[in-house]
């Protein structure tokens, strides 16, 4: 491959944030926790393939997302610290070769959704629109990282009504905890671009909610443990993952600890932020604790 062809290939990397796994990740985990506790409510394991399509699909959804908040922001990330070098912000990737990329998601996104349910296909498209228009909300709405965890909450619907057919109380507890969660770490995530945003004169949970933000945050992730908590006590869920719970809890408390402090760097808000993951991932063990007890215990 040319040097040219590398250099193509590196930006459209960037485009799509694969050199930051985390922001990956962490829409990949609530489709994780659907598949896993979908299956509990029908004590049956969840097939390879449909577990493969899920993962596909949250690579491609946050592959669409990318590139649209890029298009959509190229001229406001470009005044802003964080996101000034993104490819289409810095102009070494042409408008032309994101619409391609767009393209391209939204094919793959739209393959992978074939092979769901007729509810589940729909639901797919259904978060569409609220992929769209998430980076236009910080241009008029007060609260843009509201929509866009109605966005991370489809990640629920989608696999849990792939695996049952239909959409229980227990899904729904569970996209309420995912939206209280995305309220919380984004909100954590948008501190890093609070005095930027405010320069521009665009909107975040983080403007928004000014010197509460802290207690913001404590009342998102708080709610979210809570409604986890519901999720595990009406699935029977075992103490391991009330272990977990708690641990996530404790991490919690400690991040708010630190974006308590007036002169944390700004930094630290996206380490903060990625430290999410790992909460994800350890309560996914605990949620899938118990089906593992049961099969080797």
């Amino acid at each position: 491959m040319s040097s040219s062809g590398v250099n193509l290939f590196l930006q459209i990397v960037y485009l799509l944030r694969w050199h930051k796994p985390a922001g990956r990740l962490i829409l990949m985990i609530p489709a994780l926790w659907s598949l896993v506790l979908a299956e509990r409510t029908l004590n049956q394991p969840i097939p390879l393939d449909l577990l493969l399509i899920i993962i596909g699909g949250s690579l491609a959804t946050s592959a669409l997302g990318c590139v649209i908040n890029d298009l959509w922001d190229r001229d406001i990330d470009a005044q802003v610290e964080r996101t000034k070098n993104r490819p289409l912000s810095a102009k070494t990737l042409s408008i032309g070769v994101g619409i391609v990329v767009l393209v391209i998601s939204l094919l793959c996104a739209y393959g992978l959704a074939n092979y769901l349910n007729p509810f589940s296909f729909w639901l797919c498209w259904g978060a569409v629109p609220v992929i769209i228009i998430y980076p236009l909300c910080k241009r008029f709405f007060p609260v843009p990282q509201l929509v866009l965890s109605l966005a991370w909450g489809f990640a629920v619907l989608i696999p849990w009504s792939a695996v049952t057919g239909s959409l229980s109380l227990d899904a729904w507890l569970l996209w309420t905890a995912v939206v209280l969660w995305t309220m919380g770490f984004d909100t954590v995530y948008a501190l890093s671009d609070r005095a930027d945003d405010q320069k521009i004169g665009i909107n975040s949970s983080a403007i928004f909610f000014g010197e509460y933000t802290p207690l913001a945050v404590a009342i998102f992730y708080g709610l979210t443990a809570v409604m986890l908590a519901i999720v595990g006590w009406h699935l029977q869920l075992g103490s391991w993952f009330y272990g977990t719970l708690g641990v996530a809890v404790l991490l919690w408390l400690w991040q708010l600890q630190k974006i308590a402090d007036p002169h944390l760097p700004p930094e630290m808000f996206g380490k903060l932020f990625g430290q999410n993951v790992s909460i994800g991932f350890l309560l996914l063990a605990g949620m899938e604790s118990l089906s593992f007890l049961e099969t080797f215990g």
